[in-house]
């Protein structure tokens, strides 16, 4: 799964990663959690990409109470297609979501142990996402979305066994083309990463609080491996970081 992520890769260089229209000017966000706005790229008829911003918890056009509606902050790949929650935005309303890294926690015999993941080269990468909009009886309207996940690879299980489905560049038309690409042919994209696309850090577990935002939670802090499975554990790529993924 995916619940804690993070947008730290400045306007300019999303921007020209994700090829969007717009000159959208936003804050490094270290602690991105469910409920808060997230930034999306969708594409509009003619092929343009456009910046918008959602909340992070989808919310299907068809709810008519979101109150007592589950917060679905992740969809899974190998079942979008036909869960009636998910359905019709993967045939209408597929985006992709910039972050420059995300968070998973690892149970121990100590409790669970946050790490920072993020890609291997320090650049940007785009989640396959989706997003819909609700509409209240008098008229108003919020825009919501999910993030897309898939299994774990092989060094994604040494943490967790969801990783989100992350998304080349070279497939970005195909996934945002709902008008061309059905939904049976786009869920062919959601597939585990390469094994060595990311790296993962352990990090204080001070991330666990949403009202921490700064660059503090990406520092990363020891952490004993030597109890973990030799057969499930990360291999070290360095003192402190882990190549997980």
């Amino acid at each position: 799964m995916c619940g804690r992520f993070a947008l730290t890769t400045p306007p300019d260089a999303v921007r020209k990663f994700f090829s969007y229209e717009d000159l959208p000017n936003f804050p490094p966000r270290y602690n991105i959690a469910p409920t808060q706005p997230i930034a999306i790229v969708r594409q509009e008829l003619g092929g343009r990409r456009r910046f918008h911003l959602i909340r992070w918890g989808l919310v299907p056009g068809w709810v008519k109470d979101p109150a007592s509606f589950t917060l679905l902050i992740n969809a899974r790949a190998e079942t979008a297609t036909d869960k009636p929650s998910f359905r019709s935005a993967m045939r209408h309303h597929r985006c992709l979501i910039p972050a420059s890294g995300f968070y998973e926690w690892r149970r121990t015999p100590d409790g669970k142990q946050p790490f920072w993941i993020s890609p291997a080269d320090g650049g940007v990468m785009g989640f396959a996402g989706l997003w819909d909009t609700w509409s209240d009886p008098d008229g108003g309207e919020i825009d919501t979305g999910a993030i897309l996940t898939t299994r774990s690879n092989r060094m994604m299980s040494g943490i967790h066994d969801r990783m989100p489905v992350i998304l080349k560049p070279d497939v970005f038309d195909t996934w945002l083309d709902v008008a061309n690409v059905d939904r049976r042919e786009a869920r062919k994209l959601l597939r585990p990463v390469e094994d060595d696309f990311l790296v993962a850090v352990p990090v204080s577990s001070r991330v666990n609080m949403v009202a921490n935002d700064d660059a503090d939670l990406l520092i990363p802090v020891p952490f004993d491996d030597r109890e973990q499975n030799t057969e499930t554990a990360p291999r070290s790529a360095a003192a402190s970081q882990l190549d997980l993924f």
